[in-house]
């Protein structure tokens, strides 16, 4: 065990102050271990993957901090010719993604690019491009911290939903290993996203090779900045600082009364409206409009590439990063009424 660790070692922001345990768990027994010690000693916890969805104090975290390091990976087939992918907690997401579109397993290819390891992917069921984790997980093997058991919970067990689920918020359970259930096909699943359909030229619905669908999901990625690249600061960012808000239709009517009076009666804000009236809006396209422009603040700034990303390129700290955060979003508020939420997981600080 490692003590005074600088946890900005291990986040894609490149922020956070040192950590005053750090353990390193490289296999499941090592991993439940190192939670249950930790618990046994009254110590405060943290379960570090990629550090891709984490803004840390610039004070650190005074606890002990585990390092997920476990890869094991096994494939098994199931009675109706589907496979299962199992995936330890610390297998990194984006190498996983690549080797299902190598040997030809359909169900998770429009979520290439995306940085971390699998243990994260259910805690905020991760999602991009139309495509979410909760579509193809079918177990997650926990540690219970409540019970100081395993448990194995199955999809419904899970309570997914967008960018939440049962794990999120919480911290009863560890993250372990995840299951997967993919189609055995060289065809992706049907594009949903209508930015993925137009760059491939196809209808919404149409299903594309694998490694097709996953070459555009990288390529439109990059160009927002959104796949780690050492020579590019804006990918030292923890990907969309802001989920997307859904409004009851009620809200949504006040929300376009508010637009109309903030830019315009001829300006349509894009939502998308489900069956039963709710509409999940575009947090990228509220700060744009609420005068935020890429590129904007420093030492911290929004991407030069992407208005959902908050970046460090180089001198800012945490706290710095969390200023433009309430800065975005107070502006929001009183351009639309609409308060975003931070998709990040916060450690040791608060918006």
């Amino acid at each position: 065990m490692a003590a005074d660790v600088p946890l900005a070692d291990y986040t894609t922001l490149g922020l956070g102050g040192p950590a005053s345990r750090f353990r390193v768990a490289t296999g499941t027994d090592e991993l439940i271990a190192a939670v249950a010690e930790t618990d046994a000693a009254g110590d405060a916890l943290l379960v570090l993957g990629g550090g891709s969805n984490l803004v840390v104090a610039d004070t650190g975290f005074a606890g002990t901090v585990v390092h997920a390091e476990s890869r094991a990976i096994s494939c098994s087939d199931t009675d109706d010719g589907r496979v299962r992918l199992r995936a330890g907690a610390g297998v990194p997401w984006d190498p996983l993604v690549a080797r299902a579109v190598a040997e030809g397993f359909s169900g998770i290819e429009f979520l290439s690019g995306i940085p971390g390891r699998v243990g994260s992917t259910p805690i905020q069921n991760v999602g991009a491009y139309g495509q979410e984790v909760g579509q193809s997980i079918v177990e997650v093997l926990v540690y219970d911290r409540r019970t100081g058991e395993r448990a194995t919970m199955g999809n419904a067990d899970c309570g997914f939903a967008y960018r939440d689920s049962v794990f999120k918020g919480g911290d009863r359970y560890v993250v372990c290993e995840v299951v997967f259930e993919l189609e055995r096909s060289q065809l992706s699943r049907p594009v949903r996203y209508a930015e993925v359909a137009r760059v491939l030229g196809v209808e919404a619905g149409a299903r594309v090779p694998l490694d097709r669908a996953r070459e555009t999901v990288l390529e439109l990625r990059r160009g927002k900045g959104m796949v780690l690249d050492p020579d590019d600061p804006d990918t030292f960012s923890a990907g969309s600082f802001f989920t997307n808000p859904v409004l009851d239709p009620s809200e949504y009517t006040e929300f376009t009364r508010r637009a109309a009076d903030y830019l315009g009666p001829g300006v349509q804000p894009p939502a998308h409206v489900d069956a039963e009236g709710r509409a999940k809006l575009s947090a990228a396209w509220l700060i744009d409009n609420a005068g935020f422009n890429r590129g904007y603040g420093a030492p911290a700034r929004i991407s030069t590439k992407h208005t959902l990303a908050l970046t460090n390129p180089g001198e800012a700290a945490t706290e710095d990063l969390l200023a433009l955060a309430r800065e975005v979003r107070a502006g929001v508020a009183k351009a639309f009424g609409i308060t975003l939420a931070n998709e990040p997981v916060l450690v040791g600080v608060e918006l």
